[in-house]
């Protein structure tokens, strides 16, 4: 008996998926951190920050609202920055 033509794609894009899941970049606190704060400079526009770091825009935006919602001061105090990071890596 013949199989279905479209029954041996499944298991292919379900590797892929699994494949671009697994190689997917992890960004630690610090880097968010760093990220963010570059953005909040204003130096770049957020688009041209995002296409160099190989972020997408709502990423860096979630980020954003996240280290906002944290209460980071925006000062570089080694304490502060520690405070905001273990916040950040919580989420």
């Amino acid at each position: 008996m013949r199989q279905k033509s479209g029954t041996g794609k499944a298991p292919a894009q379900q590797v892929i998926k699994d494949i671009r899941r697994a190689t997917r970049k992890q960004y630690g606190a610090e880097e968010k951190i760093r990220i963010v704060l570059e953005g909040l400079r204003g130096e770049e526009s957020i688009a041209a920050l995002c296409r160099r770091e190989g972020i997408a825009e709502s990423l860096y935006y979630n980020w954003s609202k996240e280290f906002l919602e944290a209460g980071c001061r925006f000062t570089l105090q080694s304490g502060t920055l520690a405070l905001c990071a273990r916040k950040l890596h919580s989420n």
